[in-house]
């Protein structure tokens, strides 16, 4: 919705509403005063002619018709020959609150009972001119609560798309959660399961060793797993709450790396916002992930320095370079180019000369 666009609060226009209802009753009591019908009859005539206009927003279609029939009863009577300002006042309301085939029907039946009155009070030919008058300002009213009703309508409709429009993009970001995650702990557990069975009962110690790794890695993923598709969960269910992880979580990062045969050189220099840490994190652990998946063993080195206003990050490591390449298919080098590009940074990836696989990415911290 259009900020520029004024919305007033509902008690103020019903307070509206009902000062429009005194104005018109009282207009109608001094036309009473001045024609020639009894009091009787156009006393009750002026009341129930602005009384509904107090309650048209609740019920416009009672309103519309009390106010047309009282108005085409006080033309009969001569009470006045106004063009009939308070039924279009009351049509606005039926056209934007009812649905169309409601009101079309009662715009018609409207102009139906004001025609006759109006030929019946006003000698030919000055009942036609009158008659088109009235229909007119009857007719623009009810264009104008149709053009409201349409604009709201779209203005209810962009709002489902930006709401369903955001649900898709926070599914789509628990999703690359998931997948950093799931990869990188899947990706250890299996380096370390393969260990376990080469070793088997030759080494036990190495054995033991591994399964912890496994135990470990599956706990913390577990946990991590609740934490995120919590937000799908039912309201009634609290889930987990914990922190994001940042780069105060890189050198866990690197000892579970280290576990599943790849070394890693960490230097991180600098602090940055939480969001942008997660980012980094991310960058990293899937990086190093695709190390352990395709070279290990091996050793990488990674860098994050934070100098001139952004983030450098740099994960380099000596395996085979074509391996990614050669593999194919993955989302990983496809969800760290998205999450750079969320800041408006640049992002590499690709073999090196003779040897090696380095990814770099350069985010700024605006």
């Amino acid at each position: 919705m259009d900020p520029r666009v004024l919305r007033l609060p509902t008690a103020y226009l019903y307070g509206l509403d009902g000062l429009a209802a005194v104005v018109v009753t009282t207009t109608y009591l001094g036309f009473v005063e001045m024609s020639p019908a009894p009091p009787w009859l156009g006393l009750p005539l002026a009341v129930l002619i602005g009384a509904p206009l107090a309650v048209r927003r609740r019920r416009p279609l009672a309103a519309l018709v009390v106010v047309v029939a009282a108005q085409c009863a006080a033309t009969v009577a001569h009470i006045t020959l106004e063009p009939y300002a308070p039924t279009a006042f009351v049509m606005y309301s039926v056209a934007a609150l009812c649905p169309r085939r409601v009101a079309v029907g009662a715009l018609a039946a409207s102009l139906a009972a004001a025609a006759p009155a109006v030929a019946v009070a006003e000698p030919w030919p000055d009942d036609l001119g009158l008659v088109l008058f009235v229909s007119v300002l009857v007719g623009a009213s009810w264009a104008l609560g149709r053009t409201t009703r349409v604009r709201r309508s779209y203005e209810a409709r962009a709002a489902a798309e930006r709401a369903e429009r955001a649900v898709t993009e926070e599914r789509m970001r628990i999703a690359r959660e998931l997948h950093d995650v799931v990869a990188h702990s899947l990706t250890l557990i299996a380096v370390k399961a393969g260990i376990a069975a080469h070793v088997g009962p030759g080494r036990p110690e190495e054995t033991r060793e591994a399964l912890r790794v496994i135990g470990t890695a599956s706990r913390d993923t577990l946990v991590e797993m609740r934490r995120l598709l919590g937000v799908l969960r039912a309201e009634d269910a609290a889930p987990e709450l914990a922190p994001m992880p940042g780069l105060s979580d890189l050198p866990e990062l690197v000892t579970r790396a280290s576990l599943a045969g790849v070394e890693v050189d960490l230097s991180v220099g600098g602090p940055v916002p939480d969001a942008l840490g997660l980012t980094v994190y991310r960058i990293v652990q899937e990086s190093v992930t695709n190390v352990v998946k395709h070279a290990a063993p091996a050793s990488c080195a990674v860098s994050v320095e934070v100098s001139g206003g952004e983030v450098a990050i740099s994960v380099v490591d000596d395996g085979p370079g074509e391996r990614v390449l050669g593999g194919g298919g993955g989302h990983g080098l496809i969800g760290m180019r998205e999450r750079v590009a969320v800041y408006g940074g640049t992002f590499s990836a690709g073999p090196l000369a003779g040897r090696g696989f380095a990814v770099r990415a350069r985010v700024p911290l605006s």
